[in-house]
């Protein structure tokens, strides 16, 4: 694999002009069929075989004029005065808002009786023309633009409901650039020279363009979450710069040690590039993964993740040789301090002393750190899931303000209404038995009402809006749901946005063991493979389980309890988001096992040429410490920068991302990997016979002498 993976590296070194081209015409083309041919982002939020998929279906066949989405535009008098007194100005307003493309009908608050008890708060339902996953962001942003009129004249005027909140795109941060910015300080302060650090920020940055142009391309073919860009961004910046980072790294510790720019570069390839090509596969793998959540809102976050994370694969194999070719020595131009320092053996190092300080005394080692991550990790133990609504969304937003006027008007159960749908055309119901079935939803403790039942044309189909008592994201909701669907005859289903969350909650949960043990699996047998070792591969899983498992509990005490919620901006707590323990475990796990790569690798790499275990993870520590921790450095910033947005969610992802890379490259990698390795001694490289004949003889490690050799440690 290492010599196939060199080929490719110096075909595009001996070429760079025609290997940028190429990729000048190939970013041109994507960037031009993504214009053309791509789609809009749409949220699949249907749970295949759930109740509410078939009550979906159920109405897109037999009623599909109720099946269309709805937004509601909410009115507030100022304090201590009656809405009625501005009834001239809501209707104007109603005017403007039936005059916005792919509105069909628009309700009168006062006729409707949609006016809170106190006569200040009011609503108007607002009907659209197709299903909300399907109108895109423009209707949302005309609807918010229609109530003007009634905020000229005073009143409070917001526009929610599921068109509004599941179109309306977070306004962009800008604190992606914050990370780029750190990752270049940190850059430039591991190479000493300016130019060396900006190659990596580059070919990142043009990996995630290109990516996101064919996750746009993608969009045309299949409905990609509206997740999906920002997560595949923040995963391929983080991946990309790293990728870049580990091959420039071993490129320029090849030439401190003599070698030619050729055979510097060639020998990176055939080394740190293969480790950068089985990083990649991995992350990838992770990430099609969750393909098997049967969660089409999961499948795109996933596949759309993948390709980013191809494109930064192949240009740190393809474009990066070709860019160094074409620098040659101009890869140490722009330095930032007067004198390159000389470079330091690995037996100098602090890593170096660190790993033989550990050998020595393994245990305390092992039992510290593995106890610092259980408890960091304890707090998942209490996590509870539910999917985000408008009341999660930030205080500035229009859908949550009008999420929280209408709770505050008409009680929390006006924003988690379920539609009952009956099917009354073969199931031995009949428009006789309608009234009863709403008579015994109503009964029901945790129903408020039930509004008088649609019929559609033909008689066939009967649609029951019923209100429950409680929130969207209150469990009380998921037991009143629980009742209605137990105690309702056969033909009778339940959906509504609220309806929806629950199911997809509840799919998670279940399909989220199947998820665990592929990937798990998948990665086990990758690492058997890539390195020949049973133990190296089951204690690679254990401790990314570790890391993982300390990144879900930091999150759960952040934002499901609240500790430390203010320093990074929550306004108030949270329940962890149905969707994040498959994302984050895909996510993570794929990373970790990048930092596993690059470091046993090198550990490989030393114990092929010396046969001495303990020197062995001494030296590739020592060699691989330096850019692991640079790598970490520059992922955490970029996650970290993901933060500062508005947005609950993306926060979620950004710190528990950053919090399980900082732990891996530190607790992890640099603690637990030579605690064990020491305590396991030869048993590292432990395969059984059999097995070894049978797996495929892939090599991560180049050619190695018969003693190990005195590797430079770049300083600058």
């Amino acid at each position: 694999m290492n010599g196939w993976i060199r080929r490719i590296g110096t075909a595009s070194a001996r070429r760079p002009k025609r290997t940028i081209g190429a990729w000048a015409l190939l970013a041109a083309l994507v960037v031009a069929l993504s214009s053309t041919l791509g789609g809009a982002y749409l949220d699949d939020l249907t749970v295949r075989g759930s109740d509410s998929a078939a009550a979906t279906e159920l109405l897109e066949q037999g009623f599909p004029e109720a099946a269309v989405g709805s937004a509601v535009a909410v009115f507030a008098a100022p304090e201590g005065e009656l809405l009625t007194g501005y009834r001239d100005d809501v209707e104007a307003t109603l005017v403007q808002l039936r005059a916005v493309e792919r509105v069909t009908a628009v309700t009168e608050p006062f006729a409707s009786g949609a006016v809170s008890p106190d006569g200040q708060i009011g609503f108007a339902d607002i009907v659209m023309d197709a299903p909300s996953g399907e109108l895109g962001p423009e209707p949302a942003e005309a609807l918010a633009a229609a109530l003007a009129p009634a905020r000229d004249a005073g009143l409070t005027a917001e526009v929610g409901g599921e068109a509004v909140f599941l179109n309306t795109e977070p306004e962009p941060s800008g604190a992606e650039a914050v990370g780029v910015l750190v990752a270049l300080v940190v850059l430039v302060v591991a190479f000493g020279t300016v130019v060396a650090a900006l190659v990596p920020i580059a070919l990142a940055l043009i990996a995630v363009a290109a990516g996101l142009s064919g996750i746009t391309l993608l969009a045309g073919a299949m409905d990609v979450s509206t997740s999906g860009p920002v997560i595949a961004a923040m995963v391929g910046l983080g991946v990309g710069i790293d990728y870049a980072l580990f091959l420039v790294s071993r490129y320029r510790e090849n030439r401190i040690a003599g070698q030619d720019n050729a055979t510097a570069l060639s020998a990176a390839m055939g080394t740190s590039g293969t480790a950068v090509f089985f990083a990649g596969v991995t992350v990838v793998l992770a990430m099609a993964a969750l393909v098997l959540t049967g969660m089409g809102v999961l499948a795109s976050i996933g596949l759309a993740t993948s390709l980013v994370v191809l494109f930064a694969v192949a240009t740190a194999l393809t474009l990066l040789p070709a860019l160094l070719s074409l620098l040659g020595d101009r890869i140490d131009a722009g330095r930032v301090v007067g004198r390159r320092r000389p470079a330091r053996p690995v037996e100098a190092t602090v890593w170096w002393r660190l790993s033989h300080r550990i050998s020595a005394r393994p245990w305390p080692y092992l039992v510290v750190a593995s106890l610092l991550l259980l408890t960091l990790a304890a707090p998942a133990l209490s996590m509870k899931t539910g999917f985000p609504d408008a009341g999660d969304a930030p205080v500035g937003t229009t859908h949550r303000q009008a999420h929280d006027l209408l709770t505050e008007g008409f009680g929390p159960g006006i924003n988690a209404p379920l539609l009952v749908v009956a099917d009354l055309s073969g199931s031995g119901l009949g428009v006789d038995d309608v009234p009863l079935l709403a008579e015994r939803i109503a009964a029901d403790p945790g129903i408020g009402s039930v509004a008088e039942a649609r019929l559609s044309t033909d008689g066939d189909t009967a649609v029951l809006t019923a209100l429950p008592t409680t929130a969207p994201a209150d469990p009380a909701t998921a037991r009143t749901l629980e009742r209605i669907r137990s105690s309702a005859p056969d033909g009778v289903h339940v959906t509504g946005q609220a309806a929806l969350a629950i199911d997809l909650d509840t799919s998670l949960s279940s399909t989220l063991p199947l998820l665990l043990g592929s990937v798990l699996a998948a990665s086990f047998l990758l690492l058997v493979v890539v390195f020949r070792s049973v133990t190296v591969a089951l204690k690679a899983v254990v401790m990314n389980l570790l890391s993982i498992g300390a990144a879900y509990g930091v999150v759960v005490a952040v934002f499901q309890w609240g500790w430390l919620g203010g320093l990074i901006g929550l306004e108030g707590t949270y329940l962890i988001a149905s969707p994040l323990p498959a994302i984050f475990f895909a996510v993570l796990f794929g990373l970790s096992m990048d930092y596993e790569v690059f470091l046993v690798s090198r550990i490989r790499e030393a114990y092929d040429a010396s046969g001495d275990n303990v020197e062995a993870v001494a030296r590739g520590l020592a060699s691989s410490a330096r850019v692991i921790t640079c790598g970490a450095l520059i992922m955490t910033a970029v996650f970290l920068s993901f933060v500062a947005t508005p947005e609950p969610f993306v926060k979620m992802i950004g710190l528990g991302l950053a919090v399980a890379i900082a732990l891996d490259a530190t607790v992890v990698r640099m603690v637990l990997v030579p605690a064990t390795m020491a305590l396991l001694g030869k048993a590292n490289w432990w395969l059984p016979g059999w097995l070894d004949r049978l797996l495929p003889v892939v090599r991560v490690e180049g050619e190695v002498e018969a003693t190990p050799a005195r590797v430079p440690v770049p300083v600058g």
